[in-house]
C-alpha cells in the first residue's frame, strides 16, 4: 500500500464537491486524473468509498466517511507540519465553512475577514446550505464547521453558542397591527401566514403557535428568506422571523413593519457546529475561538 498526499487530496475534493467533475474544476486538473487516483485508493483499502451515480455525483459510502475523515485529519496535519518547517503560521490548509443559507449573508463574509486577519495561511471557503444539507454534509465531511440555527441537527453534532435571538413579527407598512407597539401570536394568527419551504423552518414557526394554542393559515411558502419579505412588504400576509437585515425593506424597496412579540417564546441560538465523531483540525478550532470572539462583541440583529 502506498498512498500519497495527492490521492488524499484528491479524495477529499471529490467529498467535498460531491462529483469528480467539480473535484477535477476545483483542483485545475483533469477528471481521469482524479478518478485514477479514487480507484487506487479504493483498491490499496479493499473497499468502495464512493456510490457512483450516473448523472448525480457520487455519495461516500460508510466506509468512504471514515476514510475521508482521516485523510483529512492528515492533511491538515501536514500542512501545519509544513508550516513549522517555513516559520510560517502553525496553521495551514484548508476549511469549509457550511452556512445555513439565510445567515451566511449577514455573518460569514465579516467572519471569514476576521479569520483570515489572525490566521491568513488558512484557506476558507464558504457555502451555502439548507437545514437538510447542512447535516448531511457535515456528516459526510465535504464540509468542516456549520454555521446554523439550532435546528434539525443529529443529536451527536456539537452546538457551540453564539447569539440567541428572539422572534419578532413581519407586517406590511398600513397593515391593521402596524401601530402597535408589539403584537401576539393570536393577533397574527387572525392573517395569512407566509413560511419559507424549508420543513425545518416552516415547522418551527407553526410550532410556536400550537404552543399556545392557535393554529395559523400558512397560506403561501417561499424559496427564501428574501421572498418571504417581499411577499409580506406586498401585503400578501404577515410572517414571523429571527433573521433582520440592516434597514427594514423588500428587495423590491418597500417598507416592512417589524415588531416585537408579547408572548414569553423561547430564544432561537445562532450556533457552530460539527459532527462528534470527526476529529476537529487546529484551523477548526481557532474559527471557533474566533467566531465566539466575534459575536460577543457586537448587538446582532438590533433595531
Amino acid at each position: 500500500m502506498s498512498l500519497t498526499l495527492t490521492q488524499l487530496r484528491y479524495l477529499v475534493a471529490v467529498a467535498r464537491h460531491g462529483s469528480v467533475t467539480g473535484a477535477a474544476r476545483a483542483l485545475n486538473v483533469s477528471q481521469p486524473s482524479i478518478s485514477v487516483a479514487i480507484d487506487a485508493v479504493e483498491r490499496d483499502l479493499g473497499q468502495k468509498l464512493f456510490v457512483r451515480q450516473r448523472g448525480s455525483g457520487v455519495t461516500l459510502t460508510s466506509f468512504g466517511r471514515a476514510v475521508v475523515a482521516k485523510a483529512k485529519q492528515v492533511l491538515a496535519e501536514t500542512d501545519e507540519l509544513i508550516g513549522l518547517g517555513s516559520r510560517k503560521s502553525a496553521l495551514g490548509g484548508e476549511l469549509v465553512l457550511g452556512c445555513f443559507e439565510d445567515l451566511a449573508p449577514y455573518f460569514a463574509p465579516a467572519l471569514i475577514r476576521a479569520f483570515s486577519e489572525r490566521h491568513p495561511e488558512v484557506a476558507v471557503i464558504v457555502r451555502d446550505e439548507t437545514f437538510e444539507t447542512l447535516g448531511r454534509r457535515l456528516g459526510d465531511a465535504a464540509v468542516d464547521l456549520g454555521l446554523t440555527y439550532d435546528l434539525g441537527l443529529p443529536s451527536h453534532f456539537a452546538r457551540i453558542l453564539l447569539h440567541e435571538l428572539r422572534p419578532h413579527a413581519l407586517l406590511p407598512a398600513g397593515h391593521a397591527l402596524a401601530d402597535r407597539p408589539d403584537v401576539s401570536l393570536a393577533d397574527l394568527a387572525a392573517y395569512p401566514l407566509i413560511t419559507t419551504d424549508q420543513p425545518h423552518s416552516w415547522q418551527h414557526m407553526l410550532d410556536l403557535f400550537r404552543s399556545r394554542g392557535l393554529s395559523p393559515v400558512a397560506d403561501r411558502q417561499t424559496s427564501s428568506f428574501e421572498l418571504q419579505r417581499s411577499m409580506v412588504a406586498n401585503g400578501f400576509g404577515v410572517a414571523v422571523s429571527y433573521t433582520r437585515p440592516h434597514g427594514d425593506r423588500s428587495y423590491d424597496g418597500l417598507p416592512l413593519v417589524c415588531k416585537p412579540l408579547s408572548d414569553p417564546l423561547p430564544m432561537q441560538r445562532i450556533i457552530l457546529t460539527h459532527d462528534t465523531h470527526q476529529r476537529l483540525p487546529n484551523a477548526v478550532l481557532a474559527f471557533i475561538d474566533v467566531a465566539k470572539g466575534w459575536f460577543s462583541t457586537r448587538d446582532i440583529f438590533a433595531s
